[in-house]
């Protein structure tokens, strides 16, 4: 199959099935990405996502866009990002044309809450896994709770963290390995 459709109809499925936004999607993107068809290393998924959440837009847009870029360049980026919005774009307009006939129900309000639970469930999962992922060593996981206490109290935009957290993360690992060179010399 073409890997543009490719690009399209995997986006399209992800985008189908997954409710709570960019970081619902993560384990979503994990299992069509890179466990099924092996496009991606875990470890680029997560740099993609952690790009998509330093640039402007919406998270997992910017991943598709990124990732497609990285398998078939600019029209590989088109086709995973129309792809990734198709499905949602579809059932916002649906929605939209009925929202009204169904607010007031009580098993929509009550479906909706449903949903919103489950979400919160798959973004807990999803930060679990992302730090088993990523914090391996003392410092990853200070500089993580670092940006955590930040982004909870500070009002500072994201990307400021990022660029903070990278900042350190990069002297840290400068620092080990200057100690390392000088106890070799030792």
């Amino acid at each position: 199959m073409n890997m543009y459709l490719q690009l399209f109809l995997a986006y399209a499925k992800v985008g189908a099935v997954t409710f709570g936004g960019g970081y619902a999607m993560l384990p979503v993107l994990k299992r069509e990405l890179v466990d099924r068809r092996n496009w991606v290393s875990e470890d680029d998924l997560v740099d993609c996502y952690a790009i998509g959440q330093c640039t402007p837009g919406v998270i997992a847009v910017n991943a598709a866009t990124l990732i497609g870029y990285q398998k078939k360049g600019i029209l590989g980026s088109i086709c995973a990002t129309v792809g990734v919005v198709f499905v949602p774009v579809l059932i916002i307009i649906s929605i939209a044309t009925l929202i009204e006939q169904f607010a007031d129900n009580k098993y929509v309000q009550h479906a909706l809450a449903g949903m919103s639970v489950a979400i919160c469930a798959l973004i807990t999962l999803t930060v679990i896994g992302l730090i088993k992922k990523t914090c391996k060593d003392v410092p990853a996981v200070i500089i993580a709770l670092c940006v955590f206490i930040l982004c909870m109290l500070v009002d500072i935009p994201t990307v400021f963290v990022v660029i903070a957290a990278a900042i350190a993360g990069v002297i840290i690992k400068n620092v080990k390995v200057a100690k390392a060179k000088k106890g070799g010399k030792s």
